[in-house]
């Protein structure tokens, strides 16, 4: 236990991509390395409490801060969830940043070229997108 009574927090876990918010950075079904109470900037892809729905773990891009929390965006424009929808998420719901993203090996991959290609594709970093403050003033 710690000083505050509660139980020390893992510093790197895994969570799963669900739904096509973040295409093509990240697909349904990645795996993602996550590293909590990592120092964040605007451009990192992170892991969020929903705002509106605080058991609810959203992944998204950061792309501005603000007094009152981060604006976050998905990769994919068409899709909808982020910043556009509920405003700004409150610096307190981030929970950490995505350092790397693994693509789950696909049945119909059982050639041996199946398989080179996952394993030089499957495990990949999650990079700073440095033009993410520029999007949001462009839209």
């Amino acid at each position: 236990m710690t000083e505050q009574g509660r139980e020390p927090r893992a510093l790197f876990g895994v969570a799963e991509v669900t739904g096509p918010s973040m295409y093509p950075t990240l697909r349904h079904g990645d795996q993602l390395l996550v590293h909590y109470g990592a120092e964040v900037k605007a451009g990192d892809v992170a892991v969020l409490r929903h705002p509106l729905q605080q058991d609810l773990l959203i992944v998204k891009r950061l792309v501005e801060r603000r007094e009152d929390g981060w604006w976050v965006l998905g990769d994919n424009p068409g899709a909808e969830g982020d910043s556009r929808v509920f405003g700004t998420v409150p610096h307190e719901l981030l929970l950490g940043r995505v350092r790397g993203r693994y693509r789950p090996f696909a049945e119909d991959q059982r050639s041996v070229r199946g398989l080179v290609s996952w394993a030089v594709s499957a495990v990949r970093p999650v990079l700073t997108d440095r033009s993410a403050s520029r999007r949001l003033r462009a839209r």
